[in-house]
């Protein structure tokens, strides 16, 4: 497997990263050696998910790992769960692919303090910046304990998240785990373009704001009338027994995640 460092090592510290094209380089080193590495993906939605699986499963094993406390409220964290699981399921079956789901519990207080101090910075500033910590943290604390080559994130795919803050947020935590970060731009190479295209071939919701109550009251969200909908949407719905096909199963090792 490469460790990110091999490659930022050797390139002009004052240039732009193109991450996208470093994602290409491992690929291809994945293939001459005919690996298939492990990759545990941190997704917030399944809009996110849909080109990053179709891409990613080309060449490696992937678990999505909804890890996502920043969604306000509840009932539309639960939706965009559901969906995310949804998607993955209906995937796995039209493609023959065997992506599996893992869901981190539901914190808020957890990201709230993870953000305490910066709820009035603006969408993209610092408090974006935190979110993502606290979440890729959280996706590499994971990879260690259940053993993947890589952990990374889909929101690469988003025209609205920078997706050089993203990567060295990635890298930053990579430093402090026994794991290895996942360079990405998803958007590139008509990546966004694409999952626009999969949510309306496999039906799938998209949400009109990030998850966090910040941003959607800057929206000027409504997050009552979010709730009542994603109440009605939930009703009659149990995702546990819809989708126990992609349900990752795993035994608890010894989670020993500093190095």
């Amino acid at each position: 497997m490469i460790d990110l460092h091999e490659i930022l090592d050797k390139m002009n510290p004052n240039q732009k990263i193109n991450y996208d094209k470093i994602l290409q380089k491992m690929v291809a080193n994945w293939q001459r050696n005919a690996n298939r590495p492990s990759i545990l993906l941190h997704s917030c939605c399944a809009p996110c998910s849909t080109y990053t699986l179709e891409y990613l499963t080309q060449y490696a094993d992937v678990t999505v790992y909804y890890a996502n406390s920043n969604i306000h409220p509840r009932a539309e964290y639960q939706r965009r769960e559901y969906v995310q699981q949804k998607f993955i399921s209906d995937f796995n079956q039209r493609t023959g692919n065997n992506v599996q789901f893992i869901a981190a519990p539901y914190e808020p207080q957890e990201y709230f303090l993870a953000v305490r101090g910066l709820e009035k910075e603006p969408e993209g500033g610092q408090r974006c910046r935190a979110c993502f910590s606290y979440r890729l943290d959280l996706v590499a604390a994971k990879a260690v304990e259940l053993g993947f080559d890589y952990f990374g994130s889909a929101l690469t795919i988003s025209p609205h998240k920078n997706s050089q803050v993203v990567n060295s947020v990635g890298i930053e935590v990579q430093n402090f785990y026994n794991t290895m970060y996942l360079p990405s731009d998803f958007k590139k190479n008509n990546g966004y373009r694409r999952s626009v295209e999969m949510c309306r071939e496999y039906d799938v919701y998209r949400q009109c704001y990030c998850g966090c109550i910040f941003a959607a009251k800057a929206q000027g969200i409504d997050l009552s009338k979010t709730r009542r909908e994603a109440l009605a949407y939930l009703k009659g719905k149990d995702a546990a027994k819809e989708f126990a096909d992609i349900k990752f199963v795993y035994q608890e090792k010894e989670n020993q995640t500093l190095k």
